[in-house]
């Protein structure tokens, strides 16, 4: 709750710099994270089957094509995109690419057409950067609870749009992240509007 009221504490100031402030919409984005780490995955999948040791990326040394796509797979990577790979390999599965991967191209359509509403109002969109303070590295060691880290800034990225996050003091002695939202090819303002939040000293 401290995060979402110092989000509203720069829609205030945001307001005092003559912004004007409306409320969205975005109904779709709560399955957001769902889509996005079952498209994203079977992307990973795709793309890196060509670092197997003979064409591209580490090379282990082996005594046949087996064992050398298997070992250089197994030492070239690391644990979080061994984990990738292999969600996105059943999500691409003979009998499942329908279940998931088509299910969420085309609720990720849905997600793109809720910010395309929301663009017709307003400019730029506001949210938190995470919806929690900064965390101790190591502190959360299961992958569940990191990728709910990126609950706030995966819808833009499933959208293709252009997002900026801006320190916004700190709540509990931790630092907190705003974070805008423009359409496509709105950097020059994301960072005209991220100036302006950055000039001002958060408590």
């Amino acid at each position: 709750m401290k995060i979402a009221s110092r989000v509203r504490e720069v829609a205030d100031f945001l307001v005092e710099q003559g912004a004007k402030v409306e409320g969205i919409s975005l109904p779709h984005t709560e399955h957001g994270l769902a889509v996005y780490y079952i498209i994203t995955p079977a992307e990973v999948s795709a793309n890196l089957a060509r670092f197997d040791g003979v064409r591209y990326g580490f090379r282990a040394d082996a005594g046949d094509i087996e064992q050398l796509y298997s070992k250089s797979r197994g030492k070239g990577f690391g644990e979080e995109p061994k984990r990738r790979i292999i969600l996105g390999t059943f999500a691409l599965s003979s009998g499942y690419a329908d279940q998931y991967y088509l299910k969420a191209a085309r609720a990720r359509t849905l997600v793109v057409k809720d910010f395309e509403e929301a663009f017709k109002k307003v400019d730029i969109i506001l949210t938190p950067t995470t919806p929690t303070t900064a965390f101790k590295v190591g502190e959360k060691s299961d992958p569940l609870s990191m990728y709910a880290s990126d609950i706030f800034t995966i819808p833009a990225n499933l959208a293709g749009l252009s997002g900026l996050s801006v320190p916004a003091g700190l709540v509990n002695g931790l630092p907190v992240g705003a974070q805008l939202i423009g359409p496509k090819f709105s950097e020059e303002l994301l960072f005209r509007i991220g100036e302006v939040i950055e000039g001002e000293e958060w408590s």
